[in-house]
């Protein structure tokens, strides 16, 4: 049986029980780790706990259960995979933050893992994914903290909702079946919709802004039917450091549903004036980007009403 045993580590300008904290808060970690689309508590008592994982590793979306045990006063947290994904056979490891000074941490990230029937080839996978998503996870969540304490108005969090007499059944089919949405929604150009392991959708599109121009995203989707869709765009938009979202529908006893498209966003200060023109700032982009998403959000959850409502009609 051969176990891999692997170290991590970065220096941040903050103190150590702050990024304590942001890992100890896993529902934080899609704003923080790039790799991580949706971290959920399953449960917990005392400092132990389970969590369940939606992340991608070497472009693929896995999904895998963890258990935790919190050590505060330490500062470190330990982790082992219940449940993992192949070709991982077993994974597991340390978050260690040591203090340097008051206001400046060294983070030590441990891992030890095996692939599954000790093979080559899933043993070099697992290498690639983890030095790739330990050194992309370290650098994230030291920028994280930093701009926390530094640029807070970077990160913008807003949500529009509207009122349809419809099922959530068929509102939560509309945006699930995202694969028709270029012959459903006119700002989308084109699609592409894969889901190899079900409720874990890969989605890629180009859409189409007001003054023409195309964009492409790709997103990482969580579906759980049929009330929510949690996403996460592995390919930004120029403007957007970062964007994660969630499509959530509540259906009261009258047969009515509350759809809410929900965003946050952080501003990619190196893209503001390219994209918005030298006399642009941050407020400026702050506004451009709740515009754009929000305008693409309520269309489509205009044309999810008329689709619901129509089935409700029938």
């Amino acid at each position: 049986m051969t176990v891999r045993e692997v170290e991590h580590e970065i220096t941040v300008e903050a103190p150590a029980a702050e990024v304590y904290r942001l890992i100890a808060e896993v529902e934080n970690w899609p704003l923080v780790f790039p790799p991580s689309v949706l971290v959920e508590r399953v449960e917990q008592s005392g400092n132990e706990e389970r969590i369940r994982i939606w992340a991608t590793a070497n472009g693929s979306a896995k999904s895998w259960t963890s258990r935790r045990v919190l050590d505060p006063e330490a500062l470190r947290i330990s982790f082992r995979q219940e449940v993992s994904a192949p070709p991982v056979a077993a994974m597991g490891g340390t978050w260690i933050a040591e203090p340097l000074s008051a206001g400046r941490t060294r983070l030590r990230l441990l891992h030890d893992y095996r692939a599954v029937d000790d093979d080559p080839a899933g043993l070099e996978w697992i290498d690639r994914a983890v030095d790739r998503n330990s050194r992309s996870e370290l650098a994230a969540l030291k920028t994280s903290v930093e701009r926390a304490t530094g640029a807070p108005d970077l990160t913008l969090s807003f949500e529009d909702s509207v009122e349809i007499h419809g099922a959530a059944k068929d509102v939560y089919d509309f945006l699930n079946e995202a694969g028709h949405w270029k012959d459903r929604l006119p700002h989308v150009a084109e699609v592409r919709l894969t889901e190899e392991t079900p409720c874990l959708q890969v989605l890629r599109m180009d859409t189409l802004a007001k003054d023409g121009s195309r964009h492409t995203t790709e997103s990482v989707r969580v579906c759980f039917p049929h009330h929510r869709i949690v996403y996460k765009q592995t390919t930004l938009p120029a403007l957007m450091a970062l964007h994660t979202g969630c499509w959530q529908l509540s259906e009261d006893d009258r047969g009515v549903t509350t759809a809410t498209s929900q965003h946050t966003v952080v501003v990619n200060t190196d893209s503001i004036r390219a994209v918005l023109g030298e006399d642009a700032g941050v407020p400026e982009a702050r506004v451009f980007l709740r515009t754009a998403l929000g305008t693409n959000s309520r269309a489509t959850l205009g044309h999810a009403k008329t689709y619901a409502e129509s089935r409700a009609r029938t």
